[in-house]
Formats: structure tokens, C-alpha cells, sequence
């Protein structure tokens, strides 16, 4: 038997390569494909609207939020909360637009006043406005 020419037979080398390199190019595919749709699914993400709002404060220490410019929200959307533990739901029906307000009741002098809005889902939420009553 001719051991030399079983070390330099090379045609089974190509075949062997060749099969590697097509998984390594599946597996490759796939791990971009894979990636590019679940991080498309967590880009998904409902962001806050771009509103201004103002208060407008009066002598019995009551408060009025008004939204004066910026994207119409819908009213189920936003809150106000006075002082640190008072909260209500924005007074209104339907979308809250540029004219649109609410009143509430401060209780009482340095109170902070923001206007918060929370995503469809409730997972996000984001001051919109705030202010420290007079």
C-alpha cells in the first residue's frame, strides 16, 4: 500500500470546506434576521406628546391648567396632580386641544402642580408641565 499517496489525496478537503461554509452563512443569516426582528419589536414604543400648558392660579387657592399649544391628547390620557399626594383626572370630554382646560384645587402655598401624560398601555408616563403655586 502507497501511504504517500493517501497524505496527498485532497479531494475530499474542498466537499468538507465547502458544507462549513454554507452553515456558518445560515447561522449568520440568521442571526441578523433574528436580531433585526425582535429588536423591531422592542422599538415599538408609544412616545409623549409634544404639549404646552399653562396655570393660571385665583384667590381661593384653586388652580387651572390650560393646554395652549402642541398635539391634542386624548383626555383619558392625562392627569393633574397638586401638592404631593392629590391627583385627578384631566375634567373634559374627548381629545384635551390648544384652548382646553381644567381646574383643580391646590392645598397650599409652594405646592408643585404638573400636568402627567400615560401611555395607552400604562407602562410610560411623562410630566408634561409643571409649576410651584405662588
Amino acid at each position: 500500500m502507497n501511504f504517500n499517496a493517501l497524505f496527498d489525496d485532497d479531494r475530499a478537503v474542498s466537499p468538507v470546506i465547502g458544507v462549513i461554509l454554507m452553515v456558518a452563512i445560515t447561522v449568520i443569516l440568521a442571526a441578523v434576521i433574528g436580531s433585526f426582528v425582535l429588536g423591531l419589536g422592542n422599538s415599538v414604543q408609544q412616545t409623549a406628546p409634544n404639549a404646552n400648558f399653562q396655570f393660571n392660579y385665583n384667590d381661593t387657592d384653586g388652580v387651572a391648567a390650560t393646554h395652549t399649544g402642541g398635539d391634542s391628547i386624548p383626555e383619558s390620557q392625562l392627569n393633574v396632580t397638586t401638592g404631593e399626594q392629590t391627583t385627578s383626572d384631566w375634567s373634559g370630554s374627548g381629545d384635551v386641544s390648544a384652548g382646553d382646560n381644567s381646574s383643580y384645587i391646590v392645598y397650599g402655598t409652594d405646592d408643585t402642580v404638573r400636568v402627567i401624560w400615560t401611555s395607552e398601555n400604562g407602562d410610560t408616563t411623562q410630566t408634561l408641565a409643571q409649576e410651584s403655586t405662588p
